[in-house]
């Protein structure tokens, strides 16, 4: 069966199209996605230094319908050809979603069809499965594993037991790590999205000139909290006005350096912790600032860790941010899950997903 997945959490206009033929034949995940097409506006939003919500909400409605319709004519299919429409149900900005659930179904009522809602960070959990890395037949035998969920609004960890049973087990107590992020690249001078500058900038950092607190490192529990980061990445900026100019850009390198180093050595050290405490060695990484280089190298590292070694996946690039392939596989498996409970026929057939472990 095709399922069509739409994604208007945020930012980005995603919309793909997976066959779910393939999982069912055993072949390699990342094989059904036929076809994906999605839109940034993350230039839009630039000169505002974040993302403007009702400007958000517009340009979906001018995007979507013909992303819908490149995605079916790179597919080679017709809306026809379609038996479910899954869409992002939340979390996310209340008008982007709204564009998203409303075209998704109206599509389904007109055909006869499902229209699935899926958890946005459920769509991401699950995207690293769409990796080329994994063999065939390796979706079901990857579970249970570790899952670091990290971007500009969330970061937690869970211990995913399989399709639809996530447990938390730790969250940012406040800000996430994009979050952080972005709002260095703001105090720095940098642009939007902050995340890719900052830690360019960093690379041409100093280590050991500056030293930034690590928030939570040594807690016992596997929460987050990077709001006093924050702070602290602003009370060297103030500091900082003390310097001669010619010395001002090697500041901010070496204070881009060490926040990068501070916000990886957190969540590497909450992964390595979770992982003890589960009995768990597979992680799988998602969201934006899974796509960071330094934060790949670092857990990367815990491979070869001596007392308790880790393999980490990770979903393609061009999947780390929102997209519409991750919406259409969760709904795929899911569908799959309960096929034997879904009635097709149904334009709206919203099921929950999200159920988080006491």
């Amino acid at each position: 069966m095709y399922i069509l997945g739409i994604e208007t959490s945020c930012d980005e206009t995603g919309v793909a199209i997976y066959d779910s033929s393939f999982i069912e034949k055993g072949a390699p995940a990342h094989l059904g996605l036929v076809s994906q097409t999605l839109f940034s506006q993350v230039e839009m939003h630039q000169e505002y230094g974040g993302v403007v919500p009702e400007l958000a909400s517009r340009d979906h409605v001018k995007q979507i319908l013909p992303l819908i319709d490149l995605c079916l004519k790179d597919a080679e299919l017709h809306l026809s050809d379609l038996n479910t429409i899954a869409y992002t149900q939340g979390p996310g900005l209340a008008g982007a979603l709204l564009v998203g659930t409303s075209i998704a179904k109206s599509i389904a009522y007109s055909l006869n069809i499902s229209a699935i809602g899926i958890h946005h960070l459920e769509g991401h959990l699950l995207s690293p499965l769409l990796s080329p890395n994994l063999p065939a037949g390796h979706i079901h035998h990857l579970f249970p594993f570790l899952a670091l969920l990290v971007s500009g609004g969330h970061t937690q960890i869970m211990l995913v037991k399989g399709v639809g049973e996530y447990e938390l087990l730790g969250e940012t107590l406040d800000d996430a790590a994009g979050e952080a992020f972005d709002k260095t690249a703001k105090l720095l001078g940098l642009g939007y999205p902050g995340g890719p500058l900052v830690s360019a900038l960093a690379l041409k950092g100093k280590p050991s000139q500056i030293r930034l607190p690590r928030p939570l490192l040594h807690s016992k529990n596997l929460d987050f909290s990077f709001a006093g980061l924050k702070t602290a990445v602003l009370t060297q900026v103030k500091l900082s006005a003390q310097l001669p100019k010619s010395e001002l850009e090697q500041f901010k390198a070496d204070l881009a350096l060490d926040f990068v180093n501070s916000v990886v050595d957190v969540l590497t050290a909450k992964v390595l912790q979770a992982a003890k405490e589960t009995g768990c060695q597979r992680l799988v990484v998602a969201g934006g600032v899974g796509a960071n280089q330094q934060l790949r190298a670092s857990l990367n590292k815990l491979a070869h860790h001596p007392q308790w070694p880790v393999t980490t996946l990770y979903p393609p690039l061009n999947l780390c941010t929102d997209n519409g392939a991750m919406i259409a596989f969760a709904a795929t498996l899911q569908l799959l899950k309960d096929s034997s409970q879904i009635d097709q026929t149904l334009a709206f057939n919203v099921k929950p997903r999200w159920t988080l472990g006491n």
